[in-house]
């Protein structure tokens, strides 16, 4: 039996536990949250315990995903999650399209309406979130979260850790340093450095992402 455990149950996690069911490749789905007991029972799925429970839960689970925004958080939990044993198989919707010659990493979730395109490389732990599209030869580090919307041309590359607000726009051959944070519907023309703040059309630096 095929079975997976989605760490999260908020919006995104509900989000996620769809688009497994939607592959057709899960015969049990349940939810780790640290909310459990107020949210067992008020969704289709179980919610069985809290993310502390994971640990135990390797021989009934086979696989686990982290359905949780916060970018490092994700990644550390997907981290503890390959330590205690656990598969961590990328989660793409049917009604999404993944090129074959693309590289989508472990944990990653692409959700659907989104478009990967030729030999794009997305890292561990990215979303790719709802009609977003990456155009050819992208290279997105690891927790990259590509919003809702959001439009990256051909060789785009994005940092570790960064986030690309809703309905933006890259330019192609743009580099996007680690940790940035680019505004809802930005256009970025022109490379950004680490750990900056942009937005605006055209998007201009208006703080740090400390």
């Amino acid at each position: 039996m095929s079975s997976l455990l989605i760490m999260g149950a908020g919006g995104h996690g509900k989000v996620v536990a769809e688009t497994a069911e939607a592959t057709g490749g899960w015969d049990r789905i349940a939810f780790l949250d640290e909310n459990f007991t107020r949210l067992n029972g008020k969704l289709r799925w179980p919610v069985i315990g809290s993310q502390k429970d994971a640990a135990c839960m390797c021989g009934e689970y086979s696989a686990a995903v982290v359905a949780i925004g916060h970018i490092e958080t994700r990644l550390r939990l997907l981290d503890e999650l390959a330590t205690v044993g656990f598969a961590l198989p990328a989660l793409i919707h049917p009604a999404a399209w993944v090129s074959p010659s693309a590289v989508v990493g472990e944990g990653s979730v692409v959700l659907a309406g989104a478009i990967i395109q030729a030999a794009a490389q997305l890292g561990r732990g990215v979303i790719v979130n709802t009609s977003a599209t990456v155009d050819h030869d992208c290279e997105l580090g690891d927790g990259v979260h590509v919003c809702p919307g959001a439009h990256l041309g051909g060789n785009v590359k994005a940092g570790g850790g960064s986030w690309l607000g809703i309905g933006c726009t890259v330019k192609h051959g743009v580099c996007i340093g680690n940790r940035v944070m680019v505004g809802a519907g930005a256009v970025v023309l022109d490379d950004v450095a680490d750990e900056l703040i942009v937005a605006g059309c055209p998007a201009r630096v208006i703080g740090e992402n400390e």
